[in-house]
């Protein structure tokens, strides 16, 4: 058993104190752009070759320090990003329970395979050299941002974000417009740090265009600093089936350049800095952060033959997985882990179960599990039928949600 999960074996782990030596924050990124460059991953399947980059892929580590109580939000421009690769960062960090470690993808379809999907050919186009760099670096992010924590205020506020940013390409208006932003204010109240999350598959330019790129997180994080919010940090949310950037144009076509990573991503960015411009401040805001192990069968025969291929994957296969799964309350708001891509339904009914008057989903987090939807979806028509494919299983929305309910209902609310 690793080192995360004995400690999480140990039981529910909740850090809650009363606000009496003030809040704190601190943010540290590093550039983990390959070089030299290397194929890209979409998804399961063959990488594709890259021959150039447009931006820089990142780590971004926010961390939150209450009393004695810190947190570390982890931000990594990957598809996904495995426990396997996640557990290594915790046990190089000694600032931090590694419980209290959260590790999310932004799902870009244009940087280097973490998972070693087959490339069916016998191999598989991840680096092991590169990934143990880019563990190196993000636990060095890590470590800076907890030596950087300075007296901090929040801003945290719920909004539609508006324009033409994301749509669902299986039913169009199924989708949550909803933005959710903190922001991090330094002691003279000028902004440090701007958390976006927001559902949306980072996919403009998609890993066929030869193209090693953060896609829209890239422009968005440049934004937000050319607009006066500091430092960006970027969770994606309820994106599944298929919550997607919306880069159409019209007879059916759609604009797969770096050009509109831009527009979408600048546009995202405003809307953030909209939505949380006149939020009130919230000084000393109490923290608490919770862990559990989430077990979950894998039924899908697709991911079982994945298991058997995969670094790092249980040896033979698996009946079933285990990962981290984080209640953390903020403030007014509430942050719940979901290590996957679960469908908007499951988000929004999760939102609404929720008990922070600000509820955030952080998906692609702790692990990537493919896709998360409901049973009465699973395999149930043509639409779904790659969803239901790249997913453990049918049940895997149906214990999601009793389990994330029951871990809501057991923890006390913010």
């Amino acid at each position: 058993m690793n080192i995360r999960r004995a400690a999480l074996w140990l039981g529910l782990f909740v850090f809650a104190f009363p606000a009496l030596a003030g809040f704190r924050a601190g943010i540290a990124v590093r550039n983990v752009t390959p070089d030299p460059l290397l194929p890209v991953s979409g998804g399961v399947g063959p990488s594709r070759a890259a021959t150039r980059k447009e931006g820089e892929l990142t780590v971004r580590a926010l961390v939150f320090e209450q009393n004695t109580t810190r947190v570390a939000i982890v931000s990594a421009d990957f598809l996904g990003f495995p426990a396997v690769l996640g557990d290594k960062v915790r046990a190089a960090i000694k600032e931090i329970p590694p419980q209290n470690i959260l590790i999310g993808a932004t799902h870009t379809h244009s940087a280097p395979d973490c998972y070693g999907f087959p490339d069916g050919q016998g191999g598989t186009s991840m680096d092991p050299k590169y990934l143990a760099a880019v563990c190196e670096k993000m636990a060095e992010a890590i470590t800076e941002a907890a030596s950087k924590l300075q007296p901090a205020t929040l801003k945290i506020a719920t909004g539609e974000a508006k324009g033409k940013i994301a749509y669902n390409y299986y039913a169009e208006q199924l989708y949550d417009p909803r933005c959710n932003v903190i922001q991090a204010l330094d002691a003279s109240g000028k902004p440090f740090v701007t958390l976006v999350n927001y559902a949306i598959h980072p996919e403009v330019i998609g890993n066929g265009a030869g193209i090693c790129s953060p896609d829209l997180v890239g422009p968005l994080y440049e934004r937000l600093a050319a607009k006066g919010g500091g430092t960006g940090i970027f969770m994606n949310s309820a994106q599944g089936g298929m919550i997607t950037a919306d880069n159409r144009l019209p007879e059916g076509r759609e604009a797969r350049t770096w050009a509109e990573c831009q527009r979408i991503g600048s546009l995202l960015a405003d809307e953030a800095l909209r939505i949380v411009q006149d939020a009130p401040i919230q000084d000393s805001p109490a923290m608490s952060c919770a862990a559990r192990v989430l077990t979950l069968p894998v039924e899908s025969p697709l991911m079982r033959a994945l298991f058997k291929q995969l670094p790092g994957a249980p040896a033979g296969g698996a009946e079933s997985v285990q990962t981290q799964f984080n209640l953390v309350n903020l403030g007014d708001a509430q942050i719940l882990t979901i290590p996957g891509e679960a469908l908007p339904n499951i988000g929004y009914y999760l939102k609404r179960k929720m008990r922070g008057r600000h509820n955030l989903l952080f998906g692609l987090t702790n692990d990537a599990f493919g896709y998360i939807l409901a049973k009465e979806d699973y395999d149930s028509f043509k639409r779904y039928a790659y969803v239901s494919r790249t997913s453990l299983g049918e049940r895997t929305g149906e214990i999601l949600v009793n389990e994330a309910l029951r871990f809501v209902n057991e923890t006390p609310a913010p």
